[in-house]
């Protein structure tokens, strides 16, 4: 095709795609997904409610004090981040630890 050998071909698409991606991207490499997450959280709240869903109408059911640290998720809903536990905090009060992975 064109004078260009199939292997040829072969090679500038994948490269096409590589550079696509990186593009989308925003110019950084793409994060391996396939090993383990870690999203742990700090609270930064003197005290923080935990709710039992992703909203301030939910029921509160536990407080956390400040500079406590927890497992969570990588979910983030209606401003709430989950927990591990299926609990739910305001991200507004807390911050991801500088080893976690999640967004």
């Amino acid at each position: 095709m064109l004078g260009i050998p199939v292997r040829g071909m072969i090679v500038i698409g994948v490269l096409g795609v590589a550079g696509v991606m990186y593009l989308v991207n925003g110019g950084k490499p793409m994060q391996d997904t396939n090993g383990p997450q870690i999203c742990k959280i700090t609270v930064t709240a003197d005290i923080l409610n935990v709710r039992s869903g992703p909203g301030d109408m939910q029921p509160i059911v536990s407080t956390m004090q400040r500079d406590a640290v927890a497992n969570a998720e990588g979910r983030v809903e209606n401003g709430y981040r989950m927990l591990s536990d299926r609990r739910w905090v305001s991200s507004q009060f807390v911050a991801l630890t500088s080893d976690s992975t999640c967004k």
